[in-house]
């Protein structure tokens, strides 16, 4: 019997700056040399949900990512560019469930239904309040939020992620790499477990929701304790799976990780 091959890896530069328009003719250029998916860098106006005309977001507005203020934004910024055959990566936490949705209203434009649409948001709030302070409201509305966007595409967005645990930034800001994956995984376990207590998954949807879990994780110079920190979070992650949460399935037990080194010069 044949065996199904993996698809190759996903390709995608995190880009995004300027204006709708602008990253949308970077996009298409890149898909063009080669690139298989999107990973959309929102500046920080967009980032902490201020609109690029309000007075905060004054010389701040495309500087280090692309303004996203409504859904015609949206449309620009995706023109030309088939959401049925893409996978998108937005790294956006605090109004990620708002991106998110104009995604999807976008791609229903098209003809798409969100069940058919595949990518990741970021939406991981904690690591903003530890590392990059782009949050807009209190912990507990923020893990709300991020509880309801996991639940929602559970039940209508299967093929997504509703969160990618970002712990690269807490190495940024002076965590060991065991600190950073302790904190993880911390995070990790407490928004399943907020998703499992809140009653509104089946217990035989649950495997799906641990396997969508992304980790986004930091890969620093200290070389030797990188890649011990790396095999020690595989390990982890898929005993807390199988331990805490029942989950029986070996596919859903490996978790999807992307990892950004540090270089010196």
């Amino acid at each position: 019997m044949a065996t199904r091959r993996d698809e190759p890896w996903l390709m995608r530069t995190y880009s995004g700056h300027s204006s709708a328009a602008a990253s949308n003719a970077l996009y298409r250029q890149n898909l063009a040399k080669g690139q298989t998916g999107l990973s959309i860098a929102f500046d920080l106006p967009t980032q902490t949900g201020y609109d690029p005309d309000h007075v905060l977001a004054r010389g701040e507005v495309g500087k280090v990512g692309v303004p996203i203020a409504h859904l015609g934004h949206m449309r620009t910024l995706l023109d030309g560019i088939p959401p049925r055959d893409m996978n998108t990566s937005m790294t956006i936490n605090a109004p990620a469930a708002w991106l998110l949705s104009l995604y999807v209203a976008h791609a229903s434009e098209h003809g798409v239904d969100s069940r058919e649409l595949r990518g990741t948001t970021q939406n991981d709030v904690l690591k903003e309040y530890l590392s990059r302070g782009t949050f807009i409201f209190p912990p507990a509305p923020s893990r709300r939020l991020t509880v309801d966007t996991i639940i929602w595409c559970a039940q209508h967005a299967p093929k997504w992620n509703p969160m990618n645990v970002c712990s690269y930034h807490l190495q940024e800001v002076g965590a060991t790499p065991v600190q950073e994956i302790a904190f993880s995984l911390a995070n990790a376990i407490d928004i399943l477990d907020a998703v499992r207590s809140s009653g509104q998954i089946e217990p035989d949807k649950f495997p799906q929701v641990f396997g969508a879990m992304s980790f986004f994780v930091n890969a620093g110079i200290r070389f030797v304790e990188e890649m011990c920190k790396l095999r020690a979070f595989t390990d982890l992650w898929e005993r807390i799976g199988r331990e805490r949460y029942g989950i029986t399935d070996e596919r859903r037990c490996v978790s999807v990780t992307a990892c950004r080194s540090i270089h010196l010069d």
